[in-house]
């Protein structure tokens, strides 16, 4: 059996961009990130400066350690694996290309990452971090996904946690998969 998909967007999950502003969360280093290479939704907070970017270094063994076959769901798609991936150590992975479909909203409610991301898994089982999704969103999983899918909330003002990794092991686990060890 393949392992399951992890869907992992950035902003939010990766980078507690909520947190206090003047204040970076323990355990984090900053990042600097030239607007030109800034994903589309974050290039209106300041043409000037560069977007600032919080990452926890420790995120990535833990990523790695799970059972899960990592993919980036972000609009900074494959630009990720360029900022993002080196800061947490993980190697380049695949990612969902929104396409036409970034960030246009649907007049039904349903998160516009939500249906590309159904598609990705082709049934697959799948895991979803993000800090956007809602039960419109389990909702439309659940009516047109034939695989288990678990949406998970992620606070963008502190980002994954601990307990945010122990869900994502037991659900693996809950698909037959093995439990890391840590």
């Amino acid at each position: 059996m393949n392992r399951p998909l992890l869907f992992l967007d950035v902003d939010g999950p990766l980078n507690p961009y909520a947190a206090k502003p003047e204040r970076r969360p323990e355990g984090y280093t900053t990042l600097r990130v030239p607007r030109n290479d800034v994903p589309q939704e974050d290039r209106g907070f300041s043409p000037r400066r560069p977007l600032r970017v919080w990452l926890n270094p420790e995120h990535g063994p833990i990523l790695l350690q799970l059972d899960f076959e990592l993919c980036w769901a972000t609009t900074w798609m494959d630009d990720a694996n360029r900022w993002i991936a080196p800061v947490l150590g993980l190697p380049k992975l695949p990612f969902v290309d929104f396409g036409d479909l970034l960030l246009q909203e649907r007049p039904d409610g349903v998160h516009w990452k939500t249906g590309p991301l159904v598609d990705y898994a082709g049934g697959r089982p799948f895991a979803w971090v993000d800090d956007e999704q809602s039960e419109l969103d389990q909702a439309y999983v659940t009516a047109h996904h034939q695989g288990a899918g678990l949406l998970h909330h992620v606070n963008p003002r502190i980002g994954l946690r601990e307990n945010d990794f122990h869900t994502l092991a037991d659900f693996a686990l809950s698909l037959g998969a093995s439990r890391p060890t840590s």
